[in-house]
């Protein structure tokens, strides 16, 4: 008597593995949708080096953005909930994805070589528990003047100038700090999406690092430029 066999089993239900897939492009488009942010703010930033006015002015007219078209801070606080959305849904795909690795790995793999990862791969984690910190800070320092460093200040160019001067030189170790978790983050980050979103390939592998390490040194130096040109006395 012939016996048909029996269907083999799949290792990962459809379902389950599609998810997957749902989960990563959810983090791709909210990580992408925060480094265009963070890009245009540290845009934003270099206005110090134009003096008070330019930088006033600026602040200012984010207020007014789209107006009439949009009431008055209308179009901030768009853009506050739509990152806010993103930073909850990249934190929550990033977790669940954690979960899922973890359970589908319950013992640790005994490795004998150590791992072709990039320290930024490794702290992805971490540096994203860093910059979420740091988003609460700079939020209650600068958007909701929550507290204030160095005095109390209607300008938002004395509140930078004031944040940054020589003696409140922690304020500037904490943005350092939070800075390079940030171009760790985005340089694995814009990989990670890039690839996700299907963009990588073997051809494109060494343009889609180029890309990743542009915009991560783009972040470091131009956010870094107007707290280290005020720490040391150029701007004032």
């Amino acid at each position: 008597m012939v016996t048909t066999p029996a269907p083999p089993v799949p290792t990962v239900p459809r379902r389950a593995r599609y998810t997957t897939v749902a989960l990563k492009w959810a983090m791709a488009i909210s990580g992408i949708l925060f480094v265009l942010f963070v890009l245009v703010h540290m845009y934003g930033n270099l206005k110090a080096f134009q003096g008070q006015e330019a930088f006033d002015g600026y602040a200012e007219s984010l207020r007014d953005l789209l107006y009439p078209y949009l009431p008055h801070t209308g179009f901030l606080w768009i853009q506050r909930v739509v990152l806010t959305l993103a930073v909850l849904v990249h934190a929550g795909a990033a977790f669940a994805l954690w979960r899922r690795n973890n359970a589908a790995r319950p013992q640790r793999y005994v490795a004998t070589k150590r791992t072709a990862q990039t320290y930024s791969s490794r702290t992805m984690r971490w540096g994203g528990v860093i910059l979420l910190l740091f988003v609460v800070f700079h939020i209650l320092q600068f958007t909701t003047v929550s507290f204030e460093v160095g005095g109390s200040f209607d300008s938002p160019y004395e509140r930078l100038v004031a944040a940054f001067s020589a003696e409140n030189w922690w304020v500037y170790a904490v943005y350092l700090l939070a800075i390079v978790a940030l171009t760790m983050h985005v340089r694995h980050g814009v990989w990670s999406a890039l690839q996700t979103l299907g963009t990588s390939d073997r051809t494109r592998q060494r343009g889609i690092n180029v890309v990743a390490y542009v915009a991560a040194a783009a972040l470091l130096i131009g956010f870094m430029l107007p707290p280290t040109a005020i720490l040391l006395g150029f701007v004032n």
